[in-house]
């Protein structure tokens, strides 16, 4: 296919890095120059080009733009009818996308994550989503949403990605120094929260790590009488609202 890419920030960068080698052609805007410049040296199949360049040869245009940045800098380019877009934006929905973009397709919302890069990675994702596993399944998964209320929940949900990870760092720091090798300690952490996670449901992994005063289990109990999950859930409730 031939992509374009209106801004190359991490997510979007990281979007290009995991389309590498499969045969796109690839043009990606010099918003970021350090990014993109980097992209070009690395990946033969990509080329910097001018915005109104990038939309004028491409199939399917990705906005990588900061959603308040956005309207400035789309309004003062024309965007041809059979071109699709595909937003990276957190926050505007596919009608607002499309009012930036008309008369072009607003064709779908995505919203990826750095580990894109690599495969193996989760896509929220709002509209044509069959396009979506035509360009990125099945290196990655496409978790298609109905409509903008569940994305928004979705996007809420997500960010225990960031608690998580703290609690990562802070064992791995706790183990690190009672250890002799402090990578070693964190790799392995990552490896077996990653692999436990990604074996089914969470309910189950509790359930089989609940072993009547083991070690999981007491540390669990102690998290939650400390409030963990009501902390947890007030703080998707207040980031909901």
């Amino acid at each position: 296919m031939r992509l374009g890419f209106i801004g190359t920030g991490v997510i979007a960068s990281a979007v290009v890095r995991g389309l590498a080698g499969q045969g796109h052609e690839i043009r990606v805007s010099a918003r970021s120059k350090a990014r993109s410049a980097a992209l070009a040296a690395e990946i033969a199949e990509v080329q910097i080009a001018p915005l109104q360049e990038i939309l004028d040869h491409s199939e399917i245009v990705f906005l990588g733009l900061m959603a308040e940045a956005a309207p400035q800098i789309l309004e003062e380019l024309s965007f041809p009818a059979g071109v699709r877009i595909v937003s990276l934006m957190a926050g505007p929905d596919l009608e607002q996308v499309a009012s930036l973009v008309a008369p072009a397709q607003a064709t779908a919302v995505m919203m990826p994550f750095p580990g894109i890069a690599q495969g193996g990675s989760a896509i929220m994702a709002l509209g044509d989503t069959t396009l979506l596993e035509q360009i990125f399944a099945p290196r990655n998964t496409v978790f298609a949403l109905r409509d903008a209320a569940e994305l928004e929940a979705f996007l809420c949900a997500q960010a225990v990605m960031s608690p998580v990870a703290q609690l990562t760092s802070a064992a791995s720091t706790w183990l690190g120094g009672r250890v002799a090798d402090p990578d070693q300690a964190e790799a392995f952490l990552r490896m077996l929260i990653s692999s436990s996670l990604a074996a089914g449901p969470a309910e189950d992994l509790i359930e089989a790590l609940n072993t009547p005063g083991g070690y999981n289990q007491r540390l669990r109990l102690h998290m939650e009488e400390a409030g963990m999950v009501q902390q947890l859930t007030a703080g998707l409730d207040k980031l909901e609202s």
